[in-house]
This record gives C-alpha cells, structure tokens and sequence, in this order.
C-alpha cells in the first residue's frame, strides 16, 4: 500500500469511528504534511482519493471538509464578464503543480518538456567555459541591460528571423515570467483591465491576480486563434490598458495567428494605442521548416513587448529569459533593478557560449522531431482509449494537447481521480478567470513515450468512460 492510501484509510477510520464528523474542516495540506512528517503531495493525492469516494468535498477558497449527507445542489452559472473579472485561480494552480513533485507521478500535467530532451552535459562544459573567460569585474557591470554577449546572440537571432533591430530593447530576465511581470507591471496600475485569453496560459492569470488587475477574457478557439471580433469589440468599449497574448502555439491550445491574422491583430493595437505583451516562448518548437513569427515584426511603434525564454527549448532550470520592451524598455530595466537586480551572470554567460559554440540550431532541429514524435504518440492513444466524442486540437507545434471532453465531464474530478492513481493532468477551469472550461483538459506530450506513458492514457480513457 501507497503512503498515500496510508494516510486516507487512517482520516477514513476517523469518520467511521466519529472522530472526524461530517462538515469538520480537515487540516490543510500545509498542516497536515508538517504533522504527519509526509509530503504536500502525498496529503494531495490521499484528500482526492477521498474526495473519489465520497468522503470528503472542497469548498472554494475554504479547503476540504468531510462530506455532509448527499443533497441536491444547483449548479452556478458561467457568466460572461462586462467590465472585466477579478482574478482567483492560484491556489487551484498550486495544487496543480504541488502533484508534480512526486516523481512516480505520469506528468501529463506539468509545464516543462522532459529534461533528458536538453543537452545538459554540452550546457555544463558551456558554465565552465563562460565562467573562465568571464572577467571579474563582468559579474557586477551589467546588471541593468544583461550579459552583452547573450544580448548580442539574442539580437542577432532576431535580424536573422527578418525581425526589426531590437538590441536596444532587449532586458534580460529571471525567465519569460519576470520579463511579463514587469512588462505589465510597467503598463498597469491596481485595477486596470487586461485583455488575455480565454482559455490562458494559467500564469498569466496568477500575475493579474497578484497585480489586483481584472481581466477581459478574448476566446480563442483551438483552430483559428483569438476572435479577433471580439477584441476589437471590447477594445472598443472598455478602457483596455494593455492585451496579454500568445500569437504562436498558444498555451493551452496550441493554435497559431496566420499572417492575416496577425497584421489585422496589430492593426487594432495601433488604432486604440493598447500595447501588447506577447508571450513567444514556445517560439522555436514549431513542426516542419516555417518557423513561426511573431506579431513583433510589424512594430514600428514600440507598442509590442516581445518576451522569450530558453526555459522550453535549451535550459529550464538556468531561468534566463528576455524582453524586447519596445518603448517600455527603460521601464522595465528600472522595475527589473528594484526587484531582482539582475539574473544570475555565470547562466547568463554559459548561454551566450553555448549560443557560440555549442550547436544551438541542430540541438532545436533534433528537440522538434522527438517532440513531433511524442505528440504523434499522445494523440494515437488518445485515438485508441478516450471516447469518441473527444475533441483534441492539432497543433504545428509545441508539446501541448488540448482536449474537450464530452459535455458531461468534469475535469476538475478527473484531475483528482487520475492523481489518485498517480496521474497528473492540467484541468480546463485553471486557465480561466472565470474557471470555465471544465470540460476540457491540458496534457503535456513532451516526455518519452514509453509503457507507462501508454498506460496512463488507457487508464485516463477508462476513467472518463466510468463519468
């Protein structure tokens, strides 16, 4: 037997025995992995385990609490925000990612591809090599702009995309997330509106909450992108103060802008002068030989923050991404100093030698044909084991599936039946303001397709065959 099954048949003796009575308040997760010298995970998985039989029920925002007597409840409406949504969604996001640290866990819910896909051994001779040639007096003199070298190599990727001259511009960051955090902090104030997109890369949804920002929810549909009819509308009747979007391999859909698509997209920025924050992380895991551009090529304006990392494609655990800020440049240096100064140099130094010397290009062509493989692999199995009234999005890239289940699942209960079963998934309603979508369901398809892979999506199809 599983710790964790351990642990829920002992909370399940206390309310046979009427220890535990129905409508107490269980520990938190926090409590009761600090009092049963266990981990938040292992508290995690035993909670939807009972929560799977019956035995115990979440309340939003309250915590879990053993089951009252079964009554008929009527379900709350969805309703479509006017003037923008306060946003709620961290601690479902943080239980989310909590399950992940259990490394007997499927992880077809985390946010990384596999680390064996990256060339870490080729990256460590890189930290040795730049740390070498770096002189002393480096590691403290650039702490505004960033690393001239990896500034430079960055730059120059972006001349040789056809992108307009950024080096400028460019800030280096703790990650593509700090880099949107301060973009935004940069633009905002507590209280302003954000057009993001619905469903949303649940990041961005936590730093709009962390901001006290509210949210205009634009949908994006999984063939076509953002309905961009929507977003002129509501630019033009809501003081808009900037837009949060994916304009390639969107977060969870995986759906990509067509030029069209985008040039109409920047149009609508200029007329109404809203600045964009676009997030290009997945930018160099396209399918085939187009690469994606992004909106950032037509600005000539200032008005689109392009943000990237090398967190999904080279290094995830370096934390180095950037921002080319546009005319928000000298802000976002400035907000970037009075926070974390600046990323660590010798990370920042190992990926400008490693973008010299180590073969950055051909380590991209090979991390695109596994992650094409491995995504062919998810959607064969969700073929053969999920129902046939199961709608899955077809990306040209990227390591993300999107699947609407039938009408009839939620996946807020699927989500903790399978991690019951030592199966993560990412639930629909965590990439929402207003947690929708819970029919529909995030898998990651960015780790080596094995045994275990395979049965984890026939064990998944059973599972939703069973609601």
């Amino acid at each position: 037997m599983k710790r964790y099954e351990r642990f829920a048949d002992q909370l399940a003796t206390l309310m046979n025995s009427g220890v535990l009575a129905p409508g107490e308040r269980l520990p938190s997760v926090r409590n009761a992995s600090q009092t049963h010298g266990i981990s938040p995970s292992t508290v995690f998985q035993a909670y939807y385990l009972l929560e799977s039989r019956g035995l115990i029920e979440a309340r939003e925002r309250s915590g879990y609490f053993v089951r009252e007597p079964a009554r008929a409840r009527d379900a709350a409406p969805l309703l479509t925000p006017l003037e923008g949504t306060e946003v709620a969604v961290s601690d479902l996001v943080y239980s989310v990612l909590q399950s992940l640290q259990d490394p007997d866990i499927v992880p077809f819910g985390s946010a990384f591809p596999s680390p064996d896909l990256f060339p870490l051994a080729r990256l460590a001779r890189s930290m040795a090599h730049g740390l070498r040639d770096l002189p002393a007096q480096d590691l403290t003199a650039y702490v505004t702009p960033g690393h001239p070298e990896l500034r430079r190599q960055i730059a120059r990727r972006y001349g040789l995309a056809g992108m307009p001259e950024v080096g400028e511009e460019l800030v280096i960051t703790h990650g593509a997330l700090e880099a949107l955090n301060l973009g935004l902090q940069s633009l905002t104030r507590p209280g302003d509106l954000v057009a993001v997109e619905s469903p949303a890369f649940y990041a961005s949804l936590q730093v709009l909450e962390r901001l006290q920002l509210k949210a205009v929810e634009i949908p994006v549909d999984p063939e076509r992108g953002l309905n961009l009819d929507a977003l002129e509308e509501a630019l033009s009747r809501l003081p808009i103060k900037a837009c949060w979007f994916m304009s390639g391999l969107q977060n969870p859909t995986g759906v990509s802008l067509d030029d069209r698509a985008q040039q109409r997209l920047y149009g609508l920025l200029q007329r109404h002068q809203v600045p964009l924050l676009e997030d290009d992380v997945y930018a160099e895991l396209y399918s085939g030989s187009e690469p994606h551009r992004p909106v950032k090529r037509f600005d000539r304006d200032g008005l689109v923050l392009h943000c990237g990392s090398f967190s999904k494609c080279l290094a995830p655990g370096y934390r180095i991404g950037w921002i080319a800020a546009g005319r928000q440049a000298g802000a976002v240096a400035r907000l970037r100093l009075m926070t974390t100064i600046t990323p660590s140099m010798p990370a920042q130094a190992a990926l400008a030698d490693y973008l010299q010397h180590g073969g950055y290009d051909r380590h991209l062509r090979r991390l695109r044909l596994s992650l094409d493989r491995q995504r062919q692999a998810m959607l064969t199995a969700a073929r053969r084991y999920f129902p046939a009234d199961t709608h899955v999005s077809w990306p040209q890239g990227g390591y993300f599936l999107w699947f609407e289940l039938p009408e009839r699942v939620d996946s807020l209960a699927l989500y903790r039946q399978a991690l019951a079963e030592g199966i993560s998934l990412a639930p629909g309603p965590i990439f929402s303001a207003q947690q929708g979508f819970r029919n529909c369901i995030r898998l990651n398809c960015g780790h080596p397709w094995d045994a275990r892979s395979e049965a984890a999506m026939a064990r998944l199809g059973e599972l939703l065959k069973a609601l």
